[in-house]
């Protein structure tokens, strides 16, 4: 079982060797991190953008740019379509965010042309190790969908499994989270929570458990379970998935994370066509890669599916 990043890391050496198509690839910490996955074999680039500029970082970096193929596109949001559609064709396995915009860049991959839509709604999947954790967290959505609907996370659940299916997570444990426990009709997170669980009893959401609301501390602590008397819960301190009521809980947990645990993570857009990584400018180097390394696991479930 995937319990760290290394294990991640492992399972992408178990896989042919994936490309990553990059938009806008004049980008330092985007390129540091596309030559550690090649080092470490987790997948190969092609990078997108301003040739010249490329170059010149990559020379900063120690960088052997002639292992890499590079399409000179100046223009930004051509350097988007270009890269993208090289995913969209099947010359590269999966496609990651340079120095581009995020608007600029999820405008690329819902393109109709060129993109990677998938008659499915889009949403966001990150990856956590968190110290102290003896598993991998899988937090949902964090930076995608706003508010989302009762719709909305039940498309946001199909597609976070499919991401827990391709780190070898069979069956995974979704807790809908709330501030409490129990339905309360006047929080309608509860009721949603509520109506998801029930969904997924009648067979309406599969492939994974769904037991819900469940407040924080019961979703990843079994002894907050036990000192609430809560082991008749289908989910007892042990989710593998956190789905949060909105981006703003869920944006809150993940920075809160980041900034004061000690943790690796790794993050993804799913929903797609091939996974879409898309990092923050003020995310670190291993974050980047970790993102790789998720994106070919997720490349290679999709080669299989």
């Amino acid at each position: 079982m995937v319990k760290k990043f290394d294990d991640l890391i492992s399972k992408v050496t178990e896989c042919s060797v994936k490309t990553v198509s990059v938009a806008v690839a004049q980008d330092e910490a985007v390129l540091e991190a596309v030559k550690a996955a090649k080092e470490r074999n987790i997948a190969n680039a092609i990078l997108v953008g301003d040739e010249d500029e490329i170059r010149k970082i990559a020379s900063t970096l120690n960088m052997n740019i002639d292992d890499y193929k590079i399409i000179d596109v100046k223009d930004k949001t051509e350097a988007a379509l270009k890269a993208v559609e090289l995913v969209h064709n099947g010359e590269a396995d999966m496609y990651m965010k340079g120095l581009i915009d995020t608007k600029t860049f999820l405008k690329s991959v819902l393109d109709k042309e060129v993109g990677l839509r998938n008659n499915k709604p889009l949403s966001h999947v990150c990856v956590f190790e968190i110290e102290g954790v003896d598993k991998l967290l899988f937090l949902t959505d964090v930076a995608f969908m706003t508010y989302p609907t009762l719709e909305d996370k039940v498309s946001i659940i199909n597609n976070t499994v499919e991401i827990c299916n391709a780190c070898g997570i069979e069956n995974p444990k979704v807790a809908p989270l709330a501030a409490v426990e129990v339905v309360n009709p006047k929080m309608p997170v509860t009721v949603e929570a509520a109506e998801l669980t029930k969904m997924n009893e009648e067979g309406k959401i599969t492939g994974c458990i769904v037991d819900g609301p469940l407040s924080m501390d019961l979703a990843i602590c079994p002894e907050a379970a036990k000192e609430k008397g809560a082991e008749g819960r289908k989910i007892v301190g042990d989710a593998d998935v956190l789905l949060f009521p909105d981006i703003h809980a869920g944006n809150l947990v993940y920075k809160a994370l980041v900034h004061t645990a000690k943790v690796k993570n790794g993050n993804i857009i799913t929903g797609t066509k091939a996974p879409v990584i898309l990092t923050s400018r003020s995310d670190d180097f291993e974050t980047k890669v970790n993102s790789i390394a998720l994106g070919s696991v997720v490349a290679e479930s999709l080669k299989n599916a």
